[in-house]
């Protein structure tokens, strides 16, 4: 080992001594090349949902068999013509996109973003032939208080992996709707009608654009958004969330 590498090695667990950094899912400390905010361990166990889904709306089958549509997409389907999640909204999963979101952790969206490339970047239904990733926007003043949209730092890190551009400013939320995570599902669709708009309407016709978000519930959001998007000339409208509740 070099000079230069022995003082750094040093440096560093004299740093590590004097201002110790722990992991803040389990508490271990952070002492190893590249770890930030969580440990390896604890990202070690956000694994890939494998099994069946709704061909459409992407909601997680339980048991075995193939891939087929879903009552609800049968009966009334969403604007969007597929989307899919990367797993549950439970475990290690929820609370790194927690702390992520509402914890201003934004050194996290790489790390899930290489996540949801793991689990969804070799599905060609999702990406083949997508112009544009296209983030679930916030309202300005909820992105004031947050300080950042997730959706956004999220869309940015996938689209350096995957190789696509993102579309900005052209899904905008025009009405500062409460939390739908205050709602319960029935209210969840009410909630959002009307609540998205769009702007720049020649960046998106005949356009096939994939919406990112954090996690899918009801789908309500991601089918508003769609809708709203369909609506200006899109020729396409796909989606992908991080996690499914």
């Amino acid at each position: 080992m070099s000079l230069r590498a022995r003082a750094a090695s040093l440096g560093r667990h004299v740093e590590l001594l004097i201002f110790p950094s722990f992991c803040r899912l389990c508490t271990r400390p952070l002492g190893r090349p590249g770890e930030k905010v969580v440990c390896r361990e604890c990202l070690a166990q956000i694994v890939p949902r494998r099994g069946p889904v709704c061909l459409c709306c992407g909601r997680f089958l339980e048991g075995a068999g193939e891939d087929h549509l879903c009552a609800k997409c049968l009966d009334r389907p969403p604007a969007f013509s597929r989307h899919r999640s990367c797993g549950r909204y439970g475990g290690v999963l929820k609370d790194l996109i927690l702390l992520f979101k509402y914890s201003r952790v934004s050194v996290l969206s790489p790390v899930l973003a290489r996540y949801a490339a793991e689990a969804l970047g070799a599905d060609q239904e999702v990406w083949e032939g997508v112009d544009y990733l296209v983030p679930v926007p916030l309202h300005r003043k909820r992105r004031r208080e947050r300080g950042f949209n997730q959706s956004q730092l999220l869309a940015h890190d996938l689209a350096r992996i995957q190789g696509v551009k993102v579309l900005e400013r052209c899904l905008i939320k025009i009405r500062n709707v409460p939390p739908q995570t205050s709602l319960e599902g029935a209210g969840r669709e009410g909630n959002v009608r009307g609540a998205y708009g769009v702007r720049g309407i020649r960046n998106i016709a005949g356009k096939t654009l994939l919406l990112v978000d954090d996690v899918f519930t009801t789908g309500s959001t991601l089918r508003e958004c769609s809708r709203v998007l369909i609506s200006a000339g899109a020729r396409e409208v796909r989606a992908l969330t991080l996690a499914q509740a």
